[in-house]
């Protein structure tokens, strides 16, 4: 029983200086981030631990003339602090992709290319956002407008219950693009032939939109974005829900737009990510961790082991899931790969550039080499 003003063996443990005597001191290890690990496997975090995790993005985050720039962006859900402090510029005529598990902010910083998180009810956002130089938030300036000039394509193909001419004719219609029925004509005519779609569609333009299959419908959707002519392009994980066949017809689609278009994506698929793009952005619980230019990102051995989602012993332990999932039980499931919940999707099966298809066990997320994020080894 602990007596009045006695320490608990943590206090204790947590007051000990570094590298004191003591029955255990000597059986202590120090990984590279400083942490205290003992062979039971439990981990004392020190207290400076989430000074440490908190600073720039490692990579370059600026690009000369950028369509879009941001700065210290945060976003609010309420109380839930969604995305922070993200510096990032998107460059012209380039593919921008942007990866990390799910629920890390990639698609509430795509939404807020285009003002869509103001749709959402309790959403705040804060810090600055420009578009060729003008503030995006300021109140002189038109969401519609802004919305016609960002152009977006969602996860799922969502064709208006319209024809498939009127699909394509509905934003040239109420932006006032097409002063008569000829060029509305010409509008659809070009956006179709430049989504690759016009060859299959061209004979039933009158039909309705969803009656087209998944990849049509989401090429009928990129030729309704690009209709009215948009600087950007944003993309949501445009390709989850096709078939292999349909998904690289948008690939090859994504590669000819970016020569007129800047273009951000939302991706899980880190082979696509390495095909369709030309810069890479990396998230994790609402920070931007690293970001350059792709056919340098997938090229370090730390970052494929993440990308192929290969079993590594190192393990990324922020302050927030340090204490859930650390301990000698749960630490010897996951070094021997039984630890589920905290294996990355399927879709990280393959390997990128030399790598080849990696083993049947995955380990949790692997941050990318030279972050600023502490890293520990659990010994077993």
């Amino acid at each position: 029983m602990i007596q009045p003003g006695e320490r608990t063996v943590h206090e204790r443990r947590r007051a000990e200086p570094a590298g004191a005597g003591g029955a255990d001191g000597g059986q202590r290890h120090r990984g590279e981030s400083g942490l205290n690990l003992k062979p039971s496997g439990r981990v004392h975090v020190p207290a400076s631990l989430e000074e440490r995790t908190s600073g720039p993005a490692v990579g370059q985050t600026s690009v000369e003339d950028p369509v879009f720039s941001c700065r210290d962006v945060n976003v609010f859900y309420g109380s839930k602090h969604a995305l922070k402090n993200v510096t990032l510029d998107v460059a012209r005529k380039q593919v921008l992709a942007m990866i990390g598990p799910s629920g890390c902010g990639k698609s509430t910083f795509l939404r807020c290319l285009n003002r869509m998180n103001e749709t959402i009810p309790g959403a705040r956002v804060t810090g600055l956002i420009t578009l060729d130089g003008q503030d995006i938030h300021d109140k002189r300036q038109d969401v519609v407008q802004i919305r016609a000039r960002v152009g977006m394509v969602f996860q799922k193909p969502n064709p208006f219950p319209k024809s498939i001419y009127d699909n394509v004719a509905y934003g040239p219609r109420i932006h006032g693009l097409a002063p008569s029925r000829a060029d509305l004509d010409d509008i659809v005519c070009a956006s179709l032939q430049r989504a690759g779609l016009w060859d299959e569609v061209k004979d039933r333009l009158r039909r309705p939109g969803t009656g087209l299959s998944g990849g049509q419908q989401q090429r009928l959707c990129i030729a309704r974005t690009i209709a009215v002519q948009p600087e950007v392009i944003l993309m949501d994980e445009p390709c989850s829900a096709l078939d292999p066949i349909a998904t690289a017809r948008i690939e090859d689609l994504i590669d000819e737009l970016r020569a007129s278009y800047a273009i951000v994506i939302v991706t899980h698929s880190m082979q696509q990510a390495a095909r369709v793009s030309q810069r890479t952005a990396y998230f994790h619980l609402g920070e931007l961790i690293e970001v350059g230019e792709t056919d340098r990102f997938f090229t370090s051995d730390l970052r494929c082991r993440y990308c192929a989602g290969r079993k590594s012993r190192a393990l990324w332990a922020p302050q927030e899931i340090a204490d859930d999932f650390l301990g000698p039980r749960r630490g010897r499931a996951w070094h021997a790969g039984e630890n589920h919940a905290f294996r990355p999707p399927s879709k990280l099966c393959d390997g990128v550039g030399p790598l080849k298809r990696p083993q049947a066990s995955f380990s949790p997320y692997r941050i990318a080499a030279g972050s600023r994020r502490p890293l520990f080894h659990i010994d077993v």
